[in-house]
């Protein structure tokens, strides 16, 4: 059964057609896995009886190996009893205690102060495009995808650290850290990688990491080499950063940027709140990793869909410049305020979803209630499920977002109109338990996306700056949407890289509005 790949979007849509919301299947090394979109399954998973499911074992010791004890490594309640560095309490509180310092930087009133920094940003990318297109006096054939990469990495960067990873101009070398963060996934999901991850992953807690890292060296395997080096820009750069930070707040400037903002909180906290300071350093990679791959390959969708829809491109250039009105940008406010630009985002991120599931595990034995019921294998009808402990859950957050009894007939077409009228009733009596509007997009619950408003914040901005001067359409080339855990895009003919995945690319006809 293989959940990845370019079909694999076809794939899941066949799987929720034939086998309904919920079905078990064997995975590899005959692992018990369970495949759920249920409504009520996920509100259980998520919220009701969230210590029943966790992160996945060897998805929380990567990503504490990689990003060290950041908001993602802290998630479950994975145990570290084979760590020669265990942190004091169980993961889960661990978690809640880092959310409760991030929380106040991601809410309304700091992202009303991020705006000016984001329209900043997006008037480089616009000026870099205009650029190019006026050299070729019209209409000219531009790789949109690294652009948007570009452009939220610097978002995250001005925004978030008060850093620039990129002058976002022609010609200008792409930031070995964002080279490294758009290379990660590609290089540990290489089957090879996957394979050697899942099978001794979990006994390298019995070895330090001077030891993990000698053996790493000493491996002739250039793909573990590159993952390594990968490794080492990233927490070079964050510590950079951090360091940074902390100069400047011990200096007395007043930035207003995430990591500033944080790290005056985390100095004012109280002992029993207050969190190391290697644990700031792994926020930066963790935030940037979590904010860079997804909302850029969102933004990429989004133009690549208005490119196929030139009407609804024109109604929106239509609203977004009668908002304008001759100002040089738009505050929080009025954006938030239109319905079209809402609606694009908000259908664009219901129905390509750059994260379309996500998987969990069964701490202990659990009995999972069903919104609609399932047949047995006995040829029964059963609302809930009985889940061993142990059990891998795969979570469709797309079937979910575009199931037919929630959304409709129509659930799986585009139509930003859709949310310019009341939703149907049946969107509201699911009571589907995401963070944002009736969909499972950002996930829910505790562990949810800290940082959505933050994501749709970034793409208001940037359609709203790209959308007035450009028009996106169509190119030649064949356009492939791979599910590299996060989707993304690239062409037919397109080069395959060291990691045997292919060259990430979004090639659009881009012209003067």
């Amino acid at each position: 059964m293989n959940l990845l790949g370019n079909d694999a979007a076809e794939y899941h849509e066949k799987l929720a057609r034939e086998y309904g919301r919920v079905f078990k299947f064997t995975g590899l090394f005959k692992e018990r896995m369970l495949y759920v979109s249920d409504p009520k399954a996920l509100y259980y998973i998520f919220i009701k009886d969230v210590n029943s499911y966790d992160e996945t074992t060897d998805f929380q010791m990567i990503v504490q190996k990689v990003f060290g004890m950041g908001l993602f490594s802290t998630q479950g309640k994975f145990s570290l009893e084979l760590s020669l560095n265990p942190i004091d309490g169980p993961l889960g509180e661990h978690h809640r205690k880092q959310r409760k310092l991030l929380n106040p930087v991601f809410a309304l009133a700091h992202l009303k102060g991020m705006v000016p920094t984001l329209y900043e940003v997006a008037n480089k990318t616009r000026s870099a495009l205009l650029l190019k297109v006026n050299q070729n006096a019209g209409e000219k054939e531009v790789e949109v995808g690294s652009w948007m990469t570009r452009t939220i990495l610097e978002f995250t960067g001005q925004s978030g650290f008060g850093y620039s990873f990129d002058p976002l101009t022609e010609g200008s070398e792409e930031h070995p850290y964002a080279t490294s963060l758009k290379g990660f996934i590609g290089a540990v999901n290489y089957p090879p990688v996957m394979a050697a991850r899942l099978l001794l992953l979990p006994y390298s807690g019995f070895l330090s990491p001077k030891i993990q890292r000698a053996i790493i060296d000493f491996l002739p395997w250039k793909q573990m080499h590159r993952i390594r080096d990968m490794v080492d820009i990233m927490h070079n750069t964050s510590l950079d950063i951090f360091e940074a930070t902390k100069r400047s707040a011990n200096e007395g400037e007043g930035r207003k940027d995430i990591m500033s903002v944080l790290f005056k909180a985390n100095n004012a906290a109280s002992d029993q709140d207050r969190i190391p300071e290697s644990e700031l350093v792994a926020q930066v990679s963790t935030i940037t990793f979590a904010a860079m791959d997804t909302t850029s390959n969102a933004m990429a969708r989004i133009l690549f869909i208005l490119g196929q829809h030139p009407e609804v491109q024109e109604k929106l250039r239509a609203e977004l410049r009668d908002a304008f009105k001759g100002q040089e940008e738009l505050d929080h406010d009025t954006l938030a305020s239109l319905p079209y630009l809402d609606a694009v985002v908000k259908e664009s991120m219901r129905v390509y979803p750059p994260l379309p599931f996500i998987s969990r595990e069964a701490t202990r034995d659990a009995n999972l209630p069903l919104q609609k019921p399932v047949i047995s294998e006995e040829g029964k009808p059963v609302d809930s499920v009985f889940v061993p402990k142990g059990s891998r859950l795969i979570i469709s957050l797309l079937n979910c977002n575009t199931d037919p009894d929630i959304w409709g007939p129509d659930a799986r077409e585009w139509k930003p109109e859709r949310w310019l009228a009341p939703l149907p009733s049946s969107v509201q009596e699911a009571r589907v338990p995401g963070v944002y509007s009736n969909l499972m997009t950002f996930s829910g619950g505790g562990r949810s996306c800290i940082g959505f408003k933050v994501s749709e914040l970034e793409m208001k901005v940037l359609l709203s700056v790209l959308l007035q001067t450009f028009r996106f359409a169509p190119s030649d080339k064949k356009i492939i949407w791979e599910w590299n855990s996060v989707v993304q895009p690239t062409t037919e003919d397109a080069e395959i890289t060291a990691n045997g995945t292919k060259v990430l690319q979004l090639p659009l006809k881009v012209s003067l509005a």
